[in-house]
């Protein structure tokens, strides 16, 4: 079942780079992320500082700040509000003690959404990944495969994008690499059935995990989201509690419509948590807040490099900590 059929997919004009995958590494303090000097936490600093008070001018140029990192109008004017509130309470009155005020809101409120919690339940677990192309979708699912297996599980990886060759044959890439098998289908070839295959195979071969690659779609293509809600169906109907996890992966680079597009895929085919990528770049990170506020969807890894090993369990502490560093 799970022989590969390479003459089963159409000749592309060139494929992705295999990238070499690297040895497990110990898990970085902080998630890996890098201070950036003249981020979110530099302007901040200006505007509170430690020997100035915080008044309400100080609160509004704390506004225009946030909006400026990509948190979003409605998140924004909420934290704030509430920031305020833990500062009255606390009795603080300084601009650092309005700075500690904020980011703690900022944490607790990524706590309270589970960021961090993955669990993977009964074999075989089905873990669908969707997203808009150019999210480093089909890499983030290279690295979770990569990280499942230091954990000792077995998997299988779906090659749903029937829609590019191109897509296909990366994704062959790194089941080679990885010594992971890859169900797939020609080209063009319905999705559905792929998925299907796929979970047939962990079945019958006793397999842990099924990662389900699929097309990049846009919230504004109606066609695209529905060929997604119906592997989706065609998982369920296999296995009726699967996929147990629905992932989207976000470009922390995109900004607002990073929460446009969550909102998108999360009504079409119920998101349970996001995959952050790009944070080692110039991401301002203010949209990871935006869309677990907002969604109630929680960030369950960051991708902070290029490694096959650079995923990084998210942990709201460290994110605010960088989100506040610089």
């Amino acid at each position: 079942m799970f022989r590969r059929r390479r003459d089963a997919v159409e000749p592309i004009e060139a494929i992705a780079e295999p990238v070499t995958v690297a040895r497990p590494r110990r898990e970085q303090r902080g998630m890996g992320l890098r201070a950036r000097p003249s981020g979110l936490g530099a302007r901040l600093r200006s505007i509170m500082g430690a020997g100035s008070p915080a008044t309400a001018a100080t609160w509004d140029a704390v506004e225009e700040a946030l909006i400026g990192a990509d948190v979003g109008a409605t998140t924004t004017l909420e934290l704030v509000d509430a920031a305020r509130t833990r500062l009255r309470t606390d009795g603080g009155r300084s601009g650092e003690d309005a700075r500690r005020a904020l980011a703690t809101e900022i944490r607790d409120r990524l706590v309270r959404v589970g960021s961090g919690r993955f669990e993977l339940g009964d074999a075989p677990c089905v873990i669908l990944f969707v997203g808009v192309n150019g999210t480093g979708k089909t890499t983030s699912i290279a690295k979770l495969a990569h990280r499942l297996q230091g954990e000792g599980r077995t998997l299988a990886l779906a090659a749903a994008d029937t829609f590019r060759a191109a897509a296909v044959e990366q994704l062959r890439i790194w089941g080679d690499q990885l010594g992971v098998p890859v169900i797939a289908q020609r080209a063009g070839a319905d999705p559905g059935a792929v998925a299907f295959d796929a979970v047939v195979a962990a079945e019958a071969r006793k397999l842990d995990v099924v990662l389900v690659d699929t097309a990049g779609r846009l919230q504004n293509k109606q066609q695209l989201m529905d060929e997604l809600a119906k592997i989706r169906r065609v998982i369920e109907r296999r296995l009726p509690d699967q996929p147990r996890h629905v992932l989207l992966v976000l470009d922390a680079t995109t900004g607002q419509n990073g929460l446009l597009q969550a909102e998108a895929f999360s009504r079409e085919v119920g998101v349970t948590g996001i995959i952050l990528t790009k944070l080692d770049g110039t991401a301002k990170g203010g949209v990871a807040l935006a869309v677990a506020d907002r969604l109630g969807v929680p960030i369950l890894f960051a991708g902070v490099g290029e490694e096959i090993d650079a995923l990084a369990p998210f942990d709201p502490e460290a994110f605010v900590e960088w989100l506040f560093a610089g």
